[in-house]
């Protein structure tokens, strides 16, 4: 836990200014490339930018709106200046450096798993549980990808309905396990077509038209992996639900980005598919695709690149007589919603505080 009353990692303020100077650390990965985009795209109002990697990205360049930027070594000294630092290179990067970053005046965005779990950092999306952001006191954590994904359409049924337990099934994408990945995927898929042997070195199994278990280390006494525990206590802790019965399924599925995730919710009363779908219709950063005449629900190809979370398939589940249970389907753009554009959304939460 790091330790924000210790007085050599005390906050300076709490605030950021109108027009703050920004830092992206881990700017040349997947997420980094992504962050750099979503400031672009939203027009978030900086008034400088600083690009920041390991010593073997420094020197390369990266376009922002009209500019070439430098990158730079991350060292502890990077944030001199700095009103802002968006964090994307690892629990072990931010573990390392978002205290000096904090001492130095910066509020920091984590997308990594560091504070997730500290009581002492929020656990934030936007649309869910903005009001976390007020208790900071210098790090606001960005939560895993598929808890993100799922939260965004589970908030507004849980504030409508009461929700009594969620099983999902997730079918996630490469871009999760970075751009490694995305690129092992497009690669062994091309040996796979020509015939080619293909050794993965970056997943621990064949990926092209392949699935398998979630990669993440494995708890062989409970049978669960870290994703698929992560999920559960960040969704918990998000939807400020402690003691929510989760179960889950995490699944690599060969895709390039945009996760989805089967949900079957319980209600403690009965509920139809009208009265979700009305409320996800008009939720926050929820696109409802939901045509059954056409066989349209959401799908990642149609997700990639946008920042809603897809939702549909909606329907009773007919393993539930009572008539208090809903099946759906969801899908969102890991690199965006579920990383890059959430981290962007808090940072814009934060100024206009």
């Amino acid at each position: 836990m790091l330790n924000l009353q210790d007085p050599a990692e005390a906050l300076p303020h709490q605030s950021v200014k109108a027009h703050p100077v920004v830092a992206i650390v881990g700017a040349t990965g997947a997420v980094g490339v992504e962050l750099l985009e979503s400031l672009a795209a939203r027009d978030f109002p900086l008034s400088g930018l600083k690009l920041l990697a390991s010593a073997r990205s420094a020197g390369k360049t990266m376009r922002f709106r009209d500019q070439e930027l430098t990158v730079e070594t991350l060292t502890e000294d990077s944030f001199e200046g700095v009103d802002l630092a968006l964090f994307s290179a690892g629990s072990g990067i931010s573990k390392r450096y978002a205290a000096a970053a904090v001492k130095a005046g910066a509020v920091v965005v984590d997308n990594s798993s560091a504070f997730r779990m500290d009581p002492d950092v929020p656990l934030v999306v936007p649309e869910v549980n903005a009001a976390a952001i007020a208790r900071h006191r210098g790090i606001i954590a960005n939560p895993n990808c598929v808890a993100i994904i799922a939260t965004v359409p589970l908030a507004p049924l849980r504030e409508k309905l009461k929700l009594k337990r969620v099983t999902a099934a997730t079918y996630q994408a490469a871009s999760g396990a970075g751009a490694a990945a995305m690129e092992e995927l497009r690669a062994s898929t091309e040996a796979y077509l020509k015939g080619e042997a293909f050794e993965p070195k970056v997943l621990p199994h064949p990926y092209a038209f392949n699935l398998f278990s979630h990669n993440a280390e494995m708890d062989e006494e409970n049978g669960y992996n870290g994703e698929e525990l992560k999920v559960i206590q960040e969704t918990r802790r998000i939807l400020d639900m402690p003691e929510l019965p989760i179960g889950i399924t995490c699944i690599r599925v060969p895709v390039l980005r945009a996760h989805a995730i089967a949900l079957t919710l319980e209600f403690d009363a009965p509920v139809t598919p009208e009265e979700v779908r009305a409320i996800l219709a008009d939720a926050p950063g929820v696109k409802l695709v939901d045509d059954r005449v056409r066989n349209h629900f959401p799908m990642p190809s149609e997700a990639s690149g946008q920042g809603d979370v897809l939702a549909g398939r909606i329907r009773t589940d007919l393993g539930d007589p009572s008539g208090r249970s809903i099946a759906l389907f969801v899908a969102g753009d890991q690199l965006l919603k579920g990383a890059a554009l959430n981290a962007v959304q808090i940072a814009e939460k934060l100024l206009q505080r």
